[in-house]
């Protein structure tokens, strides 16, 4: 019988989701390895990973465990339902071969940010971002485009829940700064991150707002510093994105 704890969760599907992330962030790992990152015996893990491997989430490859295919499906099957990815996904494809950089495509979920579309364009740099990743909201220009267009309320307990932990010394992590920070965002309708998450890397983001004023998420363009600069990183991208966001503002109200 699965163990349960005290906040009702089942202790068995918890560790089955917790090495099934440890398979994520390490790509491949062996039995061994999965054994020395849990406190369970080889027997107790092996037990898991067959149960895994025979339900179609992890395959064996040789001495070695990786996460299958179907993790792809059922992320597809979870993006999909999102609204603003099939209205938005070809808008920030178009965005990120107009500007050349990266365009991003974030939702909130839990009080935390997720990319759920990424495009290159053929200048984008590489980043440590890749679809399906959570953030910290305040430390990003979409999620503070996001933030800006939620209660009050929402936004403390948020706060409460996920604290504002920094990412690199730019980051904003008092509550009465990002207040104002959001504030200002709320008035000129973009956000700007000035290397708050990841050094050397801009980002400008705008929120995409229903026709009932509440935000369904954020677009961005984010690139390093040294392209991210002057009238393009203050005023042309922002002029961009706003066009961009009142374009999938209107499908969004239309479909």
């Amino acid at each position: 019988m699965p163990q349960q704890n005290n906040s009702g969760e089942i202790q068995s599907v918890q560790t089955a989701f917790q090495i099934l992330e440890e398979l994520r962030r390490r790509n491949e790992a062996s039995l061994m390895e999965l054994t020395d990152a849990f406190s369970l015996s080889k027997s107790s893990i092996h037990n898991y990973l067959s149960t895994l491997e025979g339900d179609g989430y992890v395959v064996k490859d040789g001495s070695t465990y990786r996460l299958s295919l179907k993790h792809l499906a059922l992320g597809g099957k979870a993006r999909r339902r999102e609204q603003i990815y099939d209205i938005a996904r070809d808008e920030v494809t178009d965005l990120a071969e107009e500007t050349g950089e990266m365009a991003n495509l974030l939702v909130e979920e839990n009080g935390k940010g997720i990319y759920i579309h990424r495009d290159h364009g053929a200048d984008a740099v590489k980043t440590d971002s890749y679809v399906g990743q959570r953030v910290n909201l305040h430390s990003t220009a979409l999620g503070n485009a996001i933030l800006a267009h939620l209660p009050e309320e929402r936004v403390d307990e948020i706060i409460e829940r996920h604290g504002l932990p920094e990412m690199t010394e730019n980051t904003i992590t008092e509550r009465d700064e990002l207040f104002e920070r959001l504030k200002r965002v709320r008035t000129e309708g973009v956000a700007f991150d000035d290397e708050a998450r990841v050094k050397g890397l801009r980002c400008v983001a705008v929120p995409i707002v229903n026709n009932d004023d509440v935000v369904e998420g954020a677009i961005s363009v984010s690139g390093p510093t040294s392209r991210l600069q002057g009238d393009r990183f203050r005023s042309e991208l922002p002029a961009k994105l706003k066009s961009v966001a009142n374009v999938i503002e209107l499908n969004i109200t239309y479909t």
